[in-house]
């Protein structure tokens, strides 16, 4: 969708614990040389205590400060994520909203897996803009991939997972990137992919611990056929890209930066560059191959990181792409308008 009503980024936030080297995790054991022998990755964000939810405030308190948001200036508070937080039954969104604003807004859990900060994003536009006088809406992503639950090494090999929170304030009131347009779209034909043949369990990691995506992706081709789910994914994909685009008046050809999923190269490679014709000095990949996949948050951190490296710069425009089990696909245009204060 086009977006009609002034909606902008008016402060954003990360938080990235230790590092972790590719190099190191072989050299330990912890990871063989052909699980990232093609994802070009060299290192990964690791929390060796930090829960997810402590990370998602951290964050949030960076972008809040930088937004100068007061907590009767926020509306909304949106946290996405797709593992453990770090409590068991547990409203991970009130937690945040208890340690940074305190107000009594609206406070929820996403959990659209990678695609979560891209629905959170379009939830929160239709929320501001869908009654007169609501200013600023606070969007949370955190995880911490960890055993047993999580091998960030063999879970889903060719990505290997990072432990990172971002943060980002959407507001009403203006800010340093105008958001032009915004797209979504899913296909829930693709939501085996990631399921497999396991029976439904009764508690959390009755079946295959650590999770094994792999070996669902293998069930689901072959009960329906590898090209059939490549295809429904690219054509997915497609529809989510190409209406954002569209509606910004534009082609990927005239973005200034690509923030793309932090994948390993491989995927990066068969799933956009070639088939979006982009070159990596557009997009985030030299710093994200540092990082590692941070779940739902990879779109508020690229974005984050071409903001406070001074990269992005006023008048250039910066397309935001992502996707998620399920399956679902985002896609968002932004302006940068401003050069925020924080930045030298």
């Amino acid at each position: 969708m086009r977006i009609n009503e002034n909606v902008y980024v008016r402060g954003n936030g990360i938080r990235l614990p230790s590092t972790l080297s590719v190099a190191d995790a072989i050299a330990s054991g912890e990871c063989e040389p052909k699980l990232v022998a093609r994802t070009d990755v060299v290192s990964v964000a690791v929390s060796p205590e930090e829960s997810a939810a402590e990370m998602a405030v951290a964050a949030a308190a960076t972008a809040l400060e930088r937004a100068g948001s007061t907590a009767a200036e926020v509306d909304l508070i949106l946290h996405a994520d797709t593992y453990h937080q770090g409590q068991d039954l547990w409203p991970v969104a009130s937690y945040i909203q208890r340690e940074t604003v305190r107000n009594g807004c609206l406070a929820l859990e996403i959990r659209q897996m990678s695609n979560g900060g891209m629905a959170a994003l379009d939830l929160a536009v239709s929320y501001l803009t869908s009654r007169h006088g609501r200013a600023d809406a606070l969007l949370t992503t955190a995880d911490r991939f960890c055993l047993p639950g999580i091998d960030r090494w063999r879970t889903d090999p060719g990505t290997p997972y990072a432990d990172g929170a971002t943060a980002i304030v959407l507001s009403r009131r203006g800010g340093y990137a105008q958001l032009l347009s915004l797209a979504v779209h899913a296909d829930s034909d693709l939501e085996p992919l990631h399921r497999g043949d396991e029976p439904f369990g009764p508690a959390p990691f009755t079946y295959r611990m650590p999770v094994d995506f792999e070996a669902a992706k293998h069930t689901f081709s072959r009960q329906y056929g590898l090209s059939y789910g490549i295809n429904k994914a690219n054509a997915g994909q497609n529809v989510a890209i190409e209406e954002a685009l569209a509606d910004a008046d534009m082609k990927m050809g005239d973005a200034d930066w690509v923030v793309l999923p932090h994948f390993g190269r491989r995927r990066l490679d068969v799933n956009y560059l070639r088939p979006y014709d982009i070159d990596t000095s557009r997009t985030t990949w030299e710093w994200s191959r540092t990082v590692g996949h941070l779940g739902a948050g990879d779109q508020f951190a690229g974005l984050g990181h071409l903001v406070d490296t001074g990269q992005a710069k006023p008048g250039q425009r910066v397309v935001l792409v992502g996707v998620g089990a399920g399956y679902s696909w985002g896609c968002a245009v932004l302006e940068i308008t401003e050069k925020p204060s924080w930045v030298d």
